[in-house]
């Protein structure tokens, strides 16, 4: 017979329910530790521990992974299929870039009411319709015939496709899923985009060759909706609906419940253009907010507006064939996915503010020669200078998506779907500014000039961002809590 003291009474742990079957589950002793297989360092009075095999946020990681590599068709197609829509049509410079300045205004000013839908209607369905809006403005492409009609496929239709797998995309993915290393994540999906530029580029670039810009245009199509089965089946919209916690939660906060655990379940859904709006008008009282913008707006003129849509034309121009600037851009996209998915792990480690610094400075540089770089054929200073703008490019979204999170807690999503509208609004400013400094002065030389220039102010404004700014986090999160 056994008594209380005796260390060899066991208590009987019944299995919660849900749909849980890869959880393996232990008895403990009643002194003791609640000890998984693997491991026996918890304190004294823990409650029993469930051990995954793999937490399911992976698995949504990898799939919203996916859908940013069908996306990103579109993001490598303007370049490459400007010069055969003004071959066949004699459409300027100046029309072309206005469709891009459209897509990439509604690129930025969709993202946080993206973000705002994510949270009313789930990260599924706004996915999903998002990639079928991109689908259908890369297919009617190929029936234009008139400039107005460009307008509306690559500038409404793709812009609000694309603007709902924006960057937020990946922030509201790491903020639902993940407790810890959301750095990493972040990076790891922000280079999701890159790697559909890696992918699509080259096919686009040989395709608008030979057989043409329409076949290229069908191919973005396609990958674009070959993602939708995956999105509607694997992609999940937060932890409850498979009745797990967040990847991390366990490990941070003792065992909490999983309704506890996900923010959706916290507060009634509202208004998804209401609840973007007032996150807007709380965050326009933070200096922080107007800085991260500043830069962020930068940070969009100077890739996807300036290198992203003019860098094949301007290499046109020195007399290098569009496949092999294409492929100098490929090159971009590969050393892209390396340095964003380092820039999240450095997130993680070290102060993002200095790192936001530090990568814009590096950005001007590298625009500053660029002019001395282009030439009709490919020279290793031009190899070098690929290979750090890939590793720079979209290097700031990790410590920028962090900076939103510390500073405005709950609300650190929505506030980096606004942050990202800056992006795409510099973006679209410098993309029609490029055209139309192209048209008046027969080349783009000015253009790099003056987006060199913006990458010095946006190190400075990065690195007098306040250094207290993410010990605010009690506060900001309170006020964030007041409507």
């Amino acid at each position: 017979m056994t008594t209380p003291e005796d260390p060899r009474v066991f208590v009987q742990i019944s299995r919660p329910e849900g749909p849980l079957e890869d959880d393996i589950w232990t008895k403990t002793p009643a002194e003791g530790a609640a000890k998984t297989p693997e491991e026996g360092k918890k304190t004294p009075g823990e409650g029993p521990k469930k051990r995954r095999r793999l937490h399911p946020a992976w698995a949504v990681a990898a799939v919203a992974f996916l859908a940013l590599v069908g996306a990103a068709g579109f993001r490598a197609a303007p370049g490459v299929l400007m010069v055969p829509l003004q071959q066949e049509f004699g459409w300027s410079t100046t029309v072309l870039s206005s469709a891009v300045s459209i897509n990439l205004v509604l690129f930025g000013l969709t993202a946080p009411f993206a973000a705002a839908l994510m949270e009313r209607f789930g990260i599924r369905a706004v996915t999903a319709v998002a990639l079928g809006l991109i689908g259908a403005g890369s297919a009617l492409t190929v029936l234009v015939n008139q400039s107005w009609q460009i307008l509306l496929t690559w500038g409404l239709l793709i812009g609000l496709g694309t603007g709902s797998m924006a960057l937020v995309f990946a922030a509201t993915i790491a903020n639902t899923w993940f407790t810890k290393s959301r750095g990493l994540v972040i990076g790891i999906l922000t280079a999701g985009s890159a790697a559909g530029q890696l992918v699509f580029l080259p096919f686009i670039a040989m395709l608008a060759q030979d057989p043409g810009w329409r076949q290229a245009s069908l191919l973005i199509a396609a990958g674009a909706l070959a993602v939708v089965p995956l999105v509607l089946k694997f992609l999940k919209n937060s932890p409850a609906d498979v009745g797990a916690l967040p990847y991390g939660a366990e490990e941070q906060s003792g065992t909490p419940s999983v309704a506890a655990a996900t923010p959706e379940a916290a507060e009634p859904r509202r208004n998804a253009a209401v609840r973007a709006l007032q996150v807007l008008r709380r965050a326009s009282r933070n200096r922080t907010f107007w800085a991260l913008a500043a830069g962020f707006a930068i940070c969009g003129a100077t890739t996807n507006g300036l290198i992203g849509t003019h860098f094949i034309p301007s290499a046109h121009d020195h007399g290098m064939p569009e496949t092999t600037a294409a492929g100098l851009l490929a090159v971009v996209g590969i050393f892209d996915i390396l340095g964003t998915i380092a820039s999240g792990w450095l997130t993680d480690r070290f102060n993002p503010r200095i790192l936001l610094a530090v990568y814009y400075q590096f950005r001007g540089i590298g625009l500053l020669v660029l002019p001395l770089l282009l030439g009709s054929s490919v020279q290793p200073s031009m190899i070098v200078f690929v290979v750090i703008y890939g590793l720079d490019w979209v290097a700031t979204v990790p410590p920028t998506a962090a900076i939103c999170r510390q500073v405005f807690g709950a609300d650190g999503s929505v506030v980096f779907g606004w942050v990202f509208a800056a992006h795409q609004l510099g973006a679209a400013a410098a993309a029609l500014a490029a055209g139309a400094i192209r048209d008046a002065t027969g080349h783009y030389t000015y253009a790099w000039l003056g987006a060199a220039a913006m990458c010095t102010i946006a190190a400075v404004i990065s690195a007098t961002i306040r250094k207290d700014a993410g010990r605010r986090k009690p506060a900001a999160v309170a006020a964030a809590s007041v409507d």
